[in-house]
């Protein structure tokens, strides 16, 4: 448990729930809820329904079971009529023993066991039914959470995703989005049945005699003490459980992503040491949560049966005696207007009955703390600052495409360090520019502000003199494609590999993007063309080919921008030449900005920024640059190996 104490910090001091903040999260619910308010409207009456479709029947049961059929007792009006029996049943005609005849109690024994099998074949039926209406209305609320939290995290810039793992994103998408339904039911739905239950139990305890409600009051005293000490105990577990069951995930997930790696490496041992540490963590906390939920519950219990204990003491006594009940003419109705037989049974069934309420509040208490710490977890993510919004009032893309210019351009990911300082000069129509640099020099976040993955802290990305903040988000990414480095594929055929996002383009535009991309001569030799399908990930594929379709993806889409990252890495020589030639024709009117450190690929560059430490080092062509014998000609020299060693 050493290991469980350690990762407290995960926790945080964040533990201390109050009423309004409950109901403050109650409320930020009441948007997904509010959809299916019919429904659940519809389910509460038919729950309460049924809850009076249980109780009263078997009120009534016990009696004429215990005291009718057993001891022969008359019938009551109520009782008779419900039978179907004369009015030779009840009390009101008398006879000699005014008690029931040997064959009148076989009757309402028989009329009894037809009667209640119907009734429980339509309770099986209306509780089969109800369970199933309420999962329906339950997973509709759930998906409408997912969807929207879904929503959110494609929304936030990159930033947010920086700062986080994927496995944490996962894990409140699919497991904490379900505390909003176990919510509804923990802190509402089924607190209100229980506490009818408990209610009615109480009632029909207090008809009885006052003295058995004064014995649950006082049970009620060390129960709220039980509450008010473990309580901060379940959340702070509950809260340690999801966070170390998130890190879990996150470390699945990033194993499985880099199964190559690992493998390639030898570090299989290594990765399973590393599972088992954080599958030990995780499971440590959920023993942890469950045990003060345990504690709870079985305190609650053995406090609520010790109740009931001691009123069964009292109740014996009164049924010896033969004692009126405290309120007899009142529930004479269903035959108890004194104790005997079956008062005494249905007294202690009813204390039985709040016992157990008693524990099931207790029980759907603690649930209900891990719960709202799953629930606040996804209000987390929803209550995240969206970085990168619209303009209230964005203007349109324009028509005609003069240029891009960066202006100014400050960024960073954290206060601490800029990454990006100063960043100034235009690109035009027809021309390629290469951003070049050492490793971790800001030059692919210099192409994420350009997309609006981020957003500058100073300064200004403008098109056509526009500032792209300005622009709506979609417009701008509509027109501004992408081939990344790393080659992203689907499990998909290669054709909708290439259409990816972008639904109705010709197959003619299709080929020639490919054309372009040097890829429609190795896709042809495919199997079915381009209707082959690609393994996970285009395990089917060379990197050489995973990387001219995803150039063939971006072209395909004739955006007036295009931003290349690495865009030929994985290719020879030749092919690189074929593919920068190409290019070259096909972005006579666009812009292309090319992300590399191939000196094959640079020269053919109308301009090169090098940047180096945030700031443009230098800036031009590459027989400019290389006469000048600057930071540039350094470059070269580093790249080509030529560099003086240390």
């Amino acid at each position: 448990m050493n290991r469980l104490a350690n990762q407290d910090s995960l926790a945080g001091n964040d533990i201390k729930f109050s009423f309004a903040l409950i109901f403050q999260l109650l409320r930020r619910c009441w948007p997904f809820y509010k959809p299916q308010l019919k429904h659940l409207i519809a389910f509460s009456a038919f729950a309460f329904f049924m809850v009076l479709v249980v109780l009263v029947p078997t009120l009534i049961g016990t009696d004429l079971i215990e005291n009718k059929v057993l001891l022969g007792e008359p019938l009551e009006p109520l009782q008779s009529d419900l039978l179907f029996l004369d009015a030779t049943y009840t009390a009101q005609v008398e006879n000699e023993a005014n008690t029931l005849s040997q064959e009148q109690r076989v009757e309402v024994r028989n009329r009894l066991i037809f009667w209640g099998f119907f009734y429980v074949l339509l309770l099986i039926i209306s509780v089969s039914v109800a369970w199933y209406y309420s999962i329906w209305i339950f997973q509709r609320i759930n998906q409408d959470l997912r969807v929207h939290l879904l929503s959110k995290l494609e929304r936030l810039s990159l930033r947010y995703h920086a700062m986080s793992q994927t496995g944490d994103s996962v894990y409140r998408v699919y497991q904490d989005t379900a505390a909003i339904t176990r919510v509804l039911e923990n802190l509402i739905t089924t607190p209100l049945r229980i506490t009818f239950f408990l209610g009615f139990s109480t009632a029909i305890l207090g008809a009885f005699s006052p003295s058995l409600v004064f014995l649950l009051l006082f049970a009620a005293v060390p129960i709220t003490i039980l509450l008010k000490v473990y309580t901060p105990k379940i959340r702070s577990a509950a809260r340690l459980s999801r966070e170390l069951n998130s890190l879990l995930t996150s470390n699945i997930q990033e194993t499985l992503s880099a199964i190559r790696v690992v493998k390639a490496n030898g570090a299989e041992k290594e990765m399973m040491k590393r599972f088992q540490y954080g599958s030990t963590a995780a499971l440590e906390a959920a023993y942890s949560l469950r045990k003060y939920m345990s504690i709870l519950t079985i305190g609650v219990s053995t406090i609520s049966v010790a109740t009931v204990i001691l009123a069964e003491y009292l109740i014996v006594g009164w049924a010896l005696e033969g004692k009126a009940t405290f309120l007899g003419a009142a529930i004479a109705v269903v035959g108890f207007a004194v104790w005997n037989l079956g008062a005494f049974k249905a007294a202690v069934g009813r204390g039985e009955e709040a016992a157990e309420s008693a524990r099931q509040l207790a029980e759907v208490w603690s649930t209900a703390q891990d719960t709202l710490i799953g629930l606040r977890r996804s209000f987390e993510v929803l209550d995240s600052d969206v970085e990168v919004e619209d303009a209230k009032f964005p203007k349109p893309f324009p028509q005609s495409l003069d240029g891009v210019a960066f202006r100014n351009l400050v960024f960073s990911y954290s206060e601490t360090r800029k990454v990006l300082t100063g960043i100034n000069f235009s690109a035009f129509p027809g021309s390629i520019t290469a951003i070049v640099g050492g490793t971790g020099s800001g030059k692919s976040t210099l192409m994420s502000l350009l997309l609006r993955l981020y957003d500058p802290n100073e300064g200004s990305i403008e098109i056509n003199g526009i500032d792209i903040r300005y622009l709506s988000v979609t417009d701008l990414r509509n027109n501004i494609a992408i081939a990344l480095q790393q080659n992203e594929l689907f499990a998909m055929t290669v054709k909708e590999n290439i259409v990816y996002g972008q639904p109705g383009i010709s197959d003619i535009d299709i080929v020639e993007a490919c054309r372009i991309a040097c890829a429609h001569d190795f896709i042809s030799a495919l199997p079915q063309g381009y209707d082959t399908e690609l393994g996970e990930r285009g395990g089917k594929l060379s990197t050489g080919q995973k990387q001219r379709i995803s150039i063939a993806r971006a072209v395909v889409r004739s955006t007036p921008i295009l931003i290349l990252d690495e865009p030929t890495a994985s290719l020879d020589a030749e092919t690189e030449r074929k593919v920068i030639e190409n290019l070259a024709r096909w972005g006579k009117e666009r812009i292309v900005f090319i992300i590399t450190h191939r000196l094959s690929t640079i020269r053919s560059a109308d301009q090169i920024i090098l940047i180096r430490e945030g700031n443009i080092a230098e800036s031009g062509t590459h027989d400019e640059l290389m006469s000048s014998l600057g930071p540039y000609r350094d470059f070269v020299d580093a790249e080509l190996g030529l560099r003086a060693k240390n």
